[in-house]
């Protein structure tokens, strides 16, 4: 067959964009060779990004009785549908809706129609270039293309950056053929973690200067810029030099290359920079953090030890959903199929929070499927709840943590329950904009998440589904209780938010302020939150007091309003300080201003 124009263009830009990312996460160091930097970029902090401690357990709630699946393969009659993914214990419902790694005899997927073959894939690269094949030969005409993937799964506060790349390729074939989020199958919920020195945990400013190591730009990068913005502390992006100020970076291949970087000891001399400027100096630096998730936690912990978990997707609970992505166009002429596979992978994840045997069984599938060296089904049944264990020094340290979803939590996820919002679109742009800012000659910009969305197979799904099964109460939340004071705070940050002179009334830059906070926390979906009211010194202390009371109960009741679903009662508490807290002398009106402000500070109220 003769390629057309258009079709030799897509080849040469899906293989550029699929050479771009290989080199991203197996030789990111490669890139300034390729595209060399004008000039060092100057370090700054990451925009700040609050997300969430979930005091949950992965473990099953109930034990209930549930059919397993069959050991033998099923609807054979029905077309192979490839399913790429990593290894990741968030697809425990997946894995068991499956029963192997293909749709096995009386499997959820065999009874929703759907012959679903898994395909392991570490590479976040190479799940694009297998998007982009699929989408190739379904644009020569084939309906069900042999080549390529028919869905990957990744995780959503990436898919902003996965997406620009993928879709700037996708849409030369016709705006149909983009790639589109339908579904989730789960959570991480802690595994995915920032690891560092104790001391940095116990002060955070004692981690400038530190050196750590992981996949740039991915999601696990992405709990250290927002643990490094929570904390006013700056980010070096340049991988090739040493900034004594801010948390800088190794280039890791993979997640579990991060960890072993650490466990060998890892060193590079690199020259010394000061706003983004190089001084002259080389300094002998080596890997003293980790972004990884499991097992990378568990080869730092058992190997070397040493370090601490500084923030997870344990506290940061809504920020990393798994998240599956599919061709528009095939999508929507196979519509039965999306949903039959969404549907028993909703039914699976009810399935594995009800059921110790489910999970048993999905552990089973899980190392079948992933083939993780030294890793069994006993290992990934472990992993899949937080794991608290010694290190190799003693220490105590929280290992794994993964959460599976069923139909009501997708929807609370998607904002399709009552009162609820878009937990997937406030992360989706939370850690966009982060990547921007920080790289914003690579991501420049991302495609607005109504581009990338498409809720309507979840609608279809529960539309036929029985009210339990969509009710709000039928989802994984977390509850609180105004009571329990927050005793491990995540983050602390001062926000300026104008109110109209004397009254606690919001003024329209405050609007526009208090959804930036809105969508903070909602990633932080389920952290406390107290909301502290100041003012400057002009008036009474007694009135001042009261303002700043008015003030902070202006915000909470904003936020209430916004979503009820994700600020239940006893989630926001308020706190008012008068003028008896300023952050600097009353001596101006440019100091005045300052001390009037909000300060929101997210922890959690359990002990661990």
């Amino acid at each position: 067959m003769k390629l057309t124009p258009v079709g030799k263009a897509v080849i040469v830009i899906a293989l550029l964009i699929a050479a771009f990312f290989s080199v991203r996460r197996f030789a990111p160091g490669l890139l300034d060779k390729i595209v060399p930097a004008a000039r060092t970029r100057e370090a700054v902090v990451p925009a700040k990004a609050n997300l969430p401690d979930l005091p949950t357990s992965a473990a099953p709630a109930a034990n209930r009785t549930v059919a397993m699946p069959g050991a033998r393969p099923g609807c054979t009659d029905k077309p192979e549908v490839r399913f790429y993914h990593w290894a990741w214990n968030a697809q425990m419902g997946l894995m068991f809706a499956t029963g192997g790694p293909q749709s096995t005899d009386g499997s959820l997927m065999c009874k929703n129609g759907v012959n679903l073959k898994f395909v392991r894939e570490d590479d976040s690269g190479k799940m694009q270039e297998a998007l982009i094949a699929f989408a190739n030969d379904l644009k020569s005409g084939q309906s069900n293309p042999t080549k390529g993937a028919y869905f990957v799964a990744i995780m959503g506060d990436g898919s902003a950056t996965f997406l620009k790349g993928l879709n700037d390729t996708l849409k030369r074939l016709g705006p149909e053929y983009m790639a589109k989020v339908v579904g989730s199958a789960g959570y991480s919920r802690g595994e995915d973690k920032f690891m560092g020195l104790p001391e940095w945990k116990a002060n955070p400013a004692a981690s400038k200067g530190g050196l750590a190591a992981g996949v740039l730009r991915d999601g696990d990068w992405n709990i250290a810029q927002k643990w490094l913005g929570d904390n006013g502390l700056c980010n070096n992006p340049d991988e090739k030099t040493w900034d004594p100020g801010c948390m800088n970076w190794v280039a890791a291949s993979d997640y579990i290359d991060a960890a072993e970087k650490y466990v060998a000891g890892y060193c590079e001399d690199r020259p010394v920079v000061s706003g983004g400027k190089r001084t002259g100096e080389t300094r002998h630096v080596c890997v003293n953090g980790v972004v990884t998730w499991t097992p990378g936690d568990v080869t730092v912990a058992q190997k070397r030890g040493g370090l601490v978990s500084l923030a997870s997707t344990r506290e940061y609970s809504s920020q990393m959903p798994n998240v599956i992505i599919g061709i528009d166009k095939w999508m929507k002429d196979n519509r039965p199929t999306v949903e039959g596979m969404l549907k028993a992978t909703l039914d699976g994840g009810d399935a594995v929070k009800t059921s110790s045997d489910a999970l048993h069984k999905a552990a089973e599938v899980s190392a079948a499927v992933y083939k993780e060296a030294g890793s069994g089904p006993d290992y990934w049944e472990k992993y899949f709840d937080v794991v608290n264990e010694r290190d190799k020094q003693g220490q105590r340290v929280t290992l794994g943590g993964s959460a599976v979803n069923n139909l009501a939590d997708d929807l609370l996820l998607f904002g399709l329950a009552q009162g609820s919002s878009n937990l997937f679109a406030a992360t989706y742009t939370v850690f966009g904009d982060i990547v921007k800012q920080q790289y914003p000659d690579l991501v420049p910009s991302y495609y607005p998440v109504n581009d990338v969305l498409d809720t309507s197979y979840l609608q279809s799904i529960a539309s036929q589904a029985a009210p339990a099964q969509t009710a709000v109460a039928a989802a994984e939340r977390p509850t609180f209780s105004a009571s329990e004071p927050v005793r491990n705070v995540v983050s602390r940050k001062s926000w300026s938010i104008n109110f109209q002179t004397g009254n606690a009334r919001l003024t329209s830059e405050a609007e526009r302020q208090l959804q930036q906070l809105l969508r903070d926390l909602l990633v932080a979906n389920a952290t406390a939150v107290e909301i502290h009211g100041h003012t400057d010194n002009v008036g009474s202390p007694q009135a001042n007091m009261q303002l700043s009371e008015s003030r902070a109960f202006a915000v909470k009741q904003w936020l209430e309003q916004q979503s009820p679903a994700n600020f239940p009662e006893g989630r926001v508490r308020v706190f008012s300080h008068g003028q008896q807290n300023p952050v600097v002398p009353n001596s101006s009106d440019a100091n005045r201003a300052r001390n009037r402000r909000v300060e929101i500070v997210i922890g959690t109220t359990g002990g661990g």
